[in-house]
């Protein structure tokens, strides 16, 4: 188990005669017996001029708007005579981490876009406010809808700043608030795209693709997208679907489409780029995409349409570049233990260019691989022989081959280095022999290919350099499943319905969608890149309601908000924003 606390550290350096005081973010944290420190943000100088503009920052991004009269409720009586033994504190909730969610909600304008797509009717809480709890839930602490009605909403102060009382909140109108807001993903990315260019300035002539799967409890047998396909999450025992999501360079998710669980990565290129150029136009846009969307019939699809793109080579395209690989001339150096260089191309016009690239860093990675797989199957080799050598009655072969595989399959990636030959003898009890020997030449070629790759381009006039740092973008694809995976918990799947299951994902695009804002805002005032620290340390801050009672018999009742600890003054600081004190009791609470 991993414990954390953070703290404040001061360091004093002297400049020009002048002592200069600089606080920095750090996070002790306890791993078992050892405890290791980390500085989580350099904050700088706390006063003057950062902090001004720190605070333009959350005005720009909306962060000092609030809901009007949510924190301003009057004392009907300003002054009072209180029983002192009679004082209590009641009613405590988490407060800081859903009141943040409620700011990032309103920097996306979400509350302007579902009001405006989802009218009010005759609903006891508005569709909308739902929205806003699913996916603030979602971003806080991630979990079912059944526990959000019955143990995390009345734990928190969401009620409180939305107006809502929280007897209201059960899983049935959670679920009937995923139905209602799954209608409305087409016009969510389109108000998303203006979203990104008011709020970070973001373009959209390079986008990123990749495609990743999410798996489910349960047979999901109402889900015909549900099946059985290739899984990133290592449970190829549960059925999945495939999710393709679409960011700018910088990160900001677009737009995402999910497919069939069986369904290869390649097949799901035409429906992705039809569909963002049906929302943004063709215009001059490169796309980037890993080597799973390689194939044949794309590329040649992508040409034929004008269409511009970097993308992956499977490994199986190393081998025909392989005199140009092992040439120690012609490589341009980069930062990061990186060289790249164009292999040769064919010289008709309009043909792609190939760029070969090696990572050092990659290349010590896949060796040990390779090493440690290798290891594997041999003493798994020498058990076997042994196992046979001492066996006293017959054995069948194909029982012998069948362990063969298995132990080649749990270490495929140095498999094809081995040649194994298993057959039927008479010299010994158990019938069967095996002998095996490594491939030297395959051997040789796994070391000189070893953290090498491919890249294809139509694009002619871009240098190699250019070809090679839009690619390595992709990262922000891979870090959004992460996000997904890891923060917001889209997977495993509990639901079992087609709708239902894309209507989960919407939510957890929704809060993905809050994480990145936040993420940018911490990074713009220089509070590192952790939305989850953020919330975390933010989230601590809590509200409860203060009872005073008066000597004439009344009792006065003030919804109070904790003062924060030093750690997230700081916080709050930089990024601009002010905690409130108290907020306004709603009407069903009596105020004395």
């Amino acid at each position: 188990m991993v414990f954390y606390v953070m703290y404040l550290r001061r360091d004093v350096i002297e400049k020009d005669g002048k002592n200069h005081t600089y606080w920095r973010l750090v996070k002790s944290v306890r791993v078992g017996k050892k405890v290791r420190q980390k500085t989580v943000a350099h904050l700088g100088e706390l006063r003057g001029e950062k902090l001004e503009r720190a605070h333009d920052l959350a005005k720009r991004l909306g962060g000092h708007q609030e809901v009007r009269g949510l924190f301003d409720a009057p004392i009907e009586k300003e002054v009072a005579e209180i029983r002192l033994n009679g004082v209590r504190f009641e009613r405590v909730r988490k407060f800081g981490a859903v009141w943040l969610g409620t700011k990032l909600w309103r920097m996306a304008k979400f509350d302007e876009f579902f009001e405006e797509h989802l009218p009010e009717g005759k609903e006891d809480i508005p569709w909308w406010t739902l929205a806003e709890i699913l996916t603030l839930a979602r971003l806080c602490e991630p979990s079912s809808e059944l526990h959000i009605a019955e143990d995390w909403f009345r734990k928190t102060a969401l009620g409180d700043l939305l107006d809502v009382n929280e007897e209201k909140i059960n899983d049935a109108r959670l679920y009937r608030g995923l139905d209602k807001v799954l209608p409305l993903k087409s016009a969510l990315e389109d108000h998303l795209k203006k979203r990104w260019e008011g709020l970070f300035g973001a373009t959209f002539d390079l986008l990123l693709y990749d495609v990743t799967s999410v798996y489910f409890e349960g047979q999901a047998k109402a889900n015909p997208q549900a099946q059985r396909g290739h899984s990133r999450d290592h449970r190829p025992d549960c059925k999945q679907v495939c999710i393709g999501l679409v960011v700018t360079p910088e990160g900001w998710p677009l737009g995402y489409e999910i497919f069939k669980g069986n369904m290869h990565d390649s097949q799901t290129v035409k429906t992705i780029v039809e569909t963002l150029e049906k929302r943004y136009g063709k215009s001059n846009r490169v796309w980037v995409m890993d080597r799973g969307m390689a194939s044949e019939e794309n590329l040649t699809w992508m040409k034929e349409g004008g269409r511009r793109y970097v993308i992956g080579c499977p490994k199986s395209e190393l081998i025909k570049h392989k005199e140009a690989l092992i040439n120690t001339a012609g490589w341009t150096p980069l930062k990061g233990g990186v060289k790249i260089r164009y292999a040769v191309v064919s010289s008709d016009k309009g043909a792609d260019k190939f760029l070969l690239c090696q990572s050092e860093d990659r290349r010590e990675k896949e060796k040990a691989m390779q090493i440690l797989f290798s290891k594997r199957i041999k003493e798994g080799l020498k058990q076997l022989t042994n196992r046979l050598a001492r066996a006293k009655k017959s054995i069948k072969l194909q029982q012998v081959e069948r362990q063969i595989g298995r132990l080649l399959q749990r270490n495929q990636r140095s498999a094809r280095l081995f040649q194994i030959t298993s057959e039927k003898t008479e010299n010994h009890p158990c019938g069967v022999s095996v002998t095996w020997k490594q491939n030297t030449e395959e051997q040789t070629w796994v070391d000189q290919s070893a953290g090498c790759y491919v890249l294809q381009t139509n694009i002619s006039d871009w240098e190699e350099e250019d070809v090679w740092r839009t690619y390595i973008q992709l990262t922000h694809v891979e870090e959004a499943f992460r996000i997904n995976k890891s923060q917001l918990e889209i997977r495993p799947v509990f639901h079992q319905t087609e709708n239902r299951v894309q209507a989960h994902i919407f939510v957890c695009f929704l809060a993905f969608v809050l994480w990145k804002i936040l993420e940018g805002w911490q990074s713009r005032a220089r509070l590192g890149n952790s939305p989850r620290t953020i919330l975390d340390e933010v989230g601590q801050i809590q509200s409860g309601d203060v009872i005073l009672p008066t000597t004439t018999g009344e009792k006065i009742r003030l919804r109070c908000i904790a003062r924060p600890e030093q750690e997230q003054k700081v916080i709050l600081q930089h990024l601009g924003i002010d905690l409130p004190k108290r907020m306004r009791l709603p009407e069903f609470v009596p105020k004395m």
